[in-house]
């Protein structure tokens, strides 16, 4: 199995870990009732708060600003506020409990669908548990190898759910270099080295850009 933390730091640079605090991570998962990847922690303690490849935003769980524990409050509240049952969905990807196999959907705590990652292009990435049929037991090709419980799921602008069956880093790995990782035709590639930009930590700040290594 390829080390993809390491091909997604390869890719991205090794960072500055400018914020990393395993007490804020501690504080982050104990409001959350479960652990977070630790690939996923690794990226973000190497480069967050930054915005990748021009649309990809990552927060972190120890700064003020663009703090990762608001934002997934924050986002999950707004996702728990939406109605599954009494919406009329025309596909079936527009329901997360037929599109993802689950017999309800809670947002924001253990067992539910956790936001980790978000785009401005109207994306939203989220740690969610197997389905509840789910009959693989033990075929790490098919679940999350780092968090073999979890999967990734993304919801779409148009709120259409897709499920992801890897890592965080495989799946940003594959985001990186061009294919579909949000549901059909939502390839954002960009050739040559990532974009990075350094959000800014104050409101008056400018997003610190430069690139990643070659690729």
């Amino acid at each position: 199995m390829p080390d993809r933390l390491t091909e997604v730091l390869a890719v991205l640079g090794p960072g500055e870990h400018r914020f990393a605090d395993a007490a804020a991570w501690a504080e982050l998962e104990a409001g959350l009732g479960m652990a977070l990847p630790a690939d996923f922690k690794a990226v973000v303690d190497a480069h967050a708060p930054i915005r990748i490849n021009h649309h990809l935003s990552l927060h972190h769980p120890a700064t003020d600003r663009w703090n990762l524990g608001k934002w997934i409050r924050e986002t999950a509240r707004a996702w728990a506020d939406v109605d599954f049952d009494e919406e009329e969905w025309e596909n079936p990807e527009e329901d997360p409990r037929t599109a993802l196999g689950l017999s309800e959907v809670t947002f924001g705590t253990a067992g539910g669908l956790i936001p980790i990652a978000g785009t401005d292009r109207g994306k939203y990435v989220f740690l969610a548990p197997l389905p509840d049929d789910d009959s693989n037991d033990g075929d790490s090709d098919d679940r999350n190898g780092d968090d073999p419980g979890l999967r990734l799921c993304v919801v779409d602008q148009d709120v259409c759910w897709y499920e992801y069956r890897m890592s965080f880093t495989e799946w940003l790995h594959r985001y990186l270099a061009g294919e579909d990782m949000g549901g059909p035709n939502s390839s954002a590639f960009y050739p040559g080295p990532v974009d990075l930009q350094y959000l800014p930590m104050s409101r008056d700040g400018r997003p610190a850009a430069w690139s990643g290594p070659d690729r």
